[in-house]
């Protein structure tokens, strides 16, 4: 049996977790609150006392935390722990810079790590369809696969040395955009009087729809807003994408404001389809 590490086990790595675990692979899991680890066992997924408990005789180690210096910090603790074959399956959304410091800890560490963030939120992690974004040598990605395989319904390959935290956060962009144009469409159709369901099924039957926008703009409509993928984390990796870029385009800037506002308004930790409730404060 195929035996998993998952080091953070918040929304998204919970949710993993479950899965996984449903799926017969022999998951441990830690977090830095213990009672969010505890509450997994129900679902078959072992709590850890400590990280280095956790990693013991794992075939593959999943990070799924907040940020790049958290996931530093971890492993500093789990690479002297984990068996010499395992892989770390670097998982959290961290940007490129952090993700090629923690190539280098890796490597001096003599434990070989896959660069392989998620596309999707915490409703595809519970049905095993993320679509993971991965940068690695390829032989090391086969030896992922029996946990690839359960996580995800489509292992995208970019590369073999941190193209693939790049992407994601470029996906995540394109995503939030998407979300905010979305919430100013149903804006729109409040301010002229026009009910929204016209204009939703016209962008459902043509080429123009978008599932992800489309499920969004449900929420808006509702004005309930569960974290699938939470607001304050939609600003943090818009931000890592804009210490990379040389000059960010005016169009990234004013997501990522609007964003900060909606953070600053209390919205942080609903769903980013919350960035309506901003809107309609400013405009109506």
């Amino acid at each position: 049996m195929t035996r998993v590490a998952v080091l953070g086990t918040g929304l998204m790595g919970s949710a993993m977790a479950r899965h996984m675990a449903g799926q017969g692979l022999d998951v441990h899991a830690w977090n830095r609150t213990p009672d969010k680890a505890r509450a997994l066992r129900g679902d078959g997924v072992h709590p850890a006392a400590s990280v280095e408990q956790a990693v013991q005789d794992a075939d593959a180690v999943i990070t799924m935390v907040p940020t790049g210096d958290v996931v530093a910090a971890l492993a500093a603790r789990f690479l002297p722990a984990m068996p010499a074959e395992a892989v770390w399956l670097q998982m959290s959304t961290v940007g490129g810079a952090w993700t090629d410091r923690l190539l280098r800890q890796a490597a001096e560490a003599g434990r070989r790590m896959l660069d392989a963030p998620v596309s999707g939120s915490s409703q595809p992690a519970e049905q095993g369809t993320l679509v993971l974004i991965v940068s690695g040598a390829p032989e090391v990605l086969e030896r992922a696969r029996p946990v690839l395989d359960v996580l995800g319904s489509h292992v995208a390959h970019v590369g073999e040395a941190g193209e693939a935290s790049r992407v994601k956060v470029i996906v995540n962009n394109w995503m939030t955009a998407s979300v905010v144009a979305m919430a100013d469409t149903m804006l729109a159709c409040e301010q002229l009087g026009l009910d929204p369901v016209h204009v939703l099924r016209v962008l459902q039957d043509g080429p123009l729809g978008m599932p992800y926008a489309l499920q969004k703009a449900g929420e808006i409509r509702a004005r309930a807003y569960p974290a699938g993928f939470p607001l304050g984390l939609a600003l943090k990796d818009l931000g890592l994408l804009a210490e990379e870029r040389h000059r960010s385009s005016r169009l990234s800037d004013t997501v990522r404001e609007t964003l900060q506002r909606a953070v600053e308004a209390g919205h942080g930790r609903e769903d980013v389809a919350a960035v309506a409730e901003l809107l309609r404060r400013d405009l109506l």
